[in-house]
């Protein structure tokens, strides 16, 4: 893909201050594990069922303070809305529902089985279900998925969504999208073909063992071309899963209930049990956890986490209701080769080897809530991640910082007394300012003076994913997060260490990394059909890119978040970056 959306990353809030405190909760407990709402444990939903029950009924409550980027599953970006978007839409592939890791497998949805694969990965052909139909009764053919999937074409009507399964069936961009399409049926892109309405056959110019992965998005849903209202159509996308959309009110409300044109014995995915979902949007995060508490709801639908007011109420009375993930995304700083003097690797580790990896710890709200420190950029639910390679020594010492390598660094770079450089950050994101401020304190007791400055959060694409602003304006160290699209290195690593994902805009290489022998590691690891020897293959790229010494990670991201006590068959999926699987919810009426 080209970019991957700022706004997917999970938000966060705090203060150093506050986070402080609250380590001084959660050291010591905080309350019992069985909570004093009603909750059957803490982390009791963390890797397996938490009330596990196939009771339908009730109407299941969501709360958020974020709306999707877009609710039309070709365009939506935000992981909440991927893991939201399987009431309402299917694929022929898609993720087992199932706790913890176990929940990457990839399992038949819409088709009756895995891809029959042919000539050598380049050729996948399904055969559908029988059973499936419309919101409205009306039988889904394969030309409803390939019509769906060839609307990610049209990004000049249709941008925002992840366009991988664009880049990897056309990469030359020959077809233009359904809508200048001049085939009579629309259908007229020639790496899909439809021989009939229960068959279809994916045609790739080069193999790519993630193409499997790239199916169980939501961009690759069926779309039927009736229904296609174009820009509109994440207004009220018209129903191939077990509900159907009856209201949505932008930033307010939504409400689905029942698709009664579902079948059960077509759709092994999902329970459907409650007999409506609701959706309220507020603007106040405090307020929003104060309802979850009070249990005037069930799920975060953001799973943003608890924030720092409602943490300390939930570890000291309610810890029964809560689960502490590890959520699949990396915290770091990274720094830009074109801003001097981290054009010299020396200085850059000087960066490194300076910073206090605990304080920048306690600084994302410590190990519950902040994460693990991090030792490399490869989370660890990614295939081919090995926490315990540590280039830089993150975990000696308890995560101090090393002095006398820094300054060793410094000497070599040809700045033994230091330098300055700037921190940027995101205006909109507390906890990153205050990773800032640790990160600030560490450097200045090595000669490094960094001035912060916090920019428009919401304008990141235009200014740190503009490399010339970056530039201008000395940005030598940026701070930002990132997790997996897909549990791999090219759903994890490429956007950010490929060379061709350097952009004018929209950029997330912001390193500005540009190594042929990395690029050449991506192409090795996507034509290899064996998951574990792609998985060693990103392995060796992931040192690679260590060696460069462009990025300081702080954190293997967890958060905590709450689970009403009403909910039942609840648990977290990693590949929903340990948010619950929400398709598989109820509720005790």
């Amino acid at each position: 893909m080209t970019t991957h959306r700022t706004s997917k990353r999970r938000l966060a809030a705090g203060s150093a201050v506050v986070v402080a405190a609250l380590l001084t909760t959660a050291g010591c407990g905080g309350g019992d594990d069985k909570g004093k709402g009603g909750g059957p444990g803490f982390n009791a939903a963390q890797n397996k069922i938490a009330n596990p029950s196939d009771k339908k009924g009730g109407t299941l409550k969501f709360i958020g303070t974020q709306d999707a980027d877009s609710w039309d599953p070709q365009r939506g970006y935000y992981g909440f809305v991927w893991d939201y978007a399987r009431y309402y839409t299917r694929q022929l592939i898609t993720y087992k529902p199932a706790p913890g890791k176990e929940s990457q497998e990839l399992v038949p949805d819409m088709a009756t089985a895995a891809a029959h694969i042919t000539e050598g990965g380049k050729r996948y052909e399904y055969t559908l279900r029988p059973g499936l139909t419309w919101q409205d009764g009306k039988p889904i053919t394969s030309k409803d998925i390939k019509y769906g999937i060839e609307r990610i074409w049209a990004q000049d009507v249709l941008s925002g969504g992840p366009i991988y399964l664009k880049d990897t069936l056309d990469p030359k961009g020959e077809y233009k999208g359904p809508y200048k399409d001049r085939h009579p049926e629309k259908l007229g892109l020639k790496a899909i073909e439809t021989p009939d309405d229960k068959t279809i056959v994916f045609k790739l110019p080069r193999p790519n063992g993630d193409f499997e992965q790239m199916l169980a998005m939501p961009a690759a849903s069926p779309v039927r071309q009736d229904k296609d209202t174009g820009s509109r159509y994440g207004q009220k996308p018209f129903s191939s899963g077990p509900y159907q959309w009856v209201s949505y009110e932008p930033n307010k409300s939504m409400v689905l209930t029942r698709n009664p044109h579902w079948k059960k014995s077509s759709d092994p995915i999902r329970k459907a049990l409650p007999d409506k979902v609701t959706l309220s949007l507020i603007t106040n995060s405090d307020e929003m956890d104060k309802r979850l508490i009070n249990g005037d709801y069930d799920v975060d639908l953001n799973a943003t986490g608890v924030g720092q007011a409602g943490r300390v109420e939930a570890l000291r009375k309610h810890k029964g209701n809560i689960d502490n993930p590890m959520t699949g995304f990396i915290r770091y700083a990274v720094f830009p080769q074109t801003v001097k003097p981290f054009d010299k690797i020396e200085c850059r580790k000087a960066v490194i080897y300076g910073a206090n990896k605990k304080s920048l710890q306690t600084a994302r709200g410590g190990p519950q809530a902040g994460g693990d420190i991090a030792t490399n950029m490869l989370p660890p639910v990614v295939k081919g991640s090995d926490p315990k390679y540590d280039p830089y020594g993150a975990l000696e010492d308890g995560g101090a910082p090393n002095t006398a390598k820094a300054k060793e660094a410094l000497n070599k770079c040809g700045h033994p007394n230091g330098f300055k450089t700037t921190i940027a950050v995101r205006n909109n994101k507390p906890v990153e300012v205050a990773t800032a401020e640790s990160l600030q304190a560490s450097l200045k007791k090595i000669g490094i003076q960094a001035a912060i400055e916090q920019y428009d959060g919401s304008q990141t694409a235009g200014i740190i994913g503009n490399p010339a602003y970056v530039k201008k304006h000395n940005f030598g160290i940026i701070i930002m997060g990132w997790g997996p699209d897909f549990p791999t290195g090219q759903g994890f690593s490429q956007p950010l260490v490929h060379s061709k994902y350097i952009l004018d805009n929209g950029n997330n290489n912001y390193s500005m990394l540009s190594d042929p022998k990395i690029d050449a590691k991506f192409t090795q690891a996507q034509s290899e059909l064996d998951d574990d020897k792609a998985a060693t293959i990103y392995a060796e790229m992931n040192k690679m890119v260590s060696e460069h010494a462009v990025y300081l990670p702080f954190v293997f991201e967890k958060n905590i978040i709450w689970r009403s006590s009403r909910l039942t068959n609840v648990y977290t999926a990693d590949s929903f970056n340990g948010r619950y699987d929400y398709q598989a919810l109820g509720v005790v009426k």
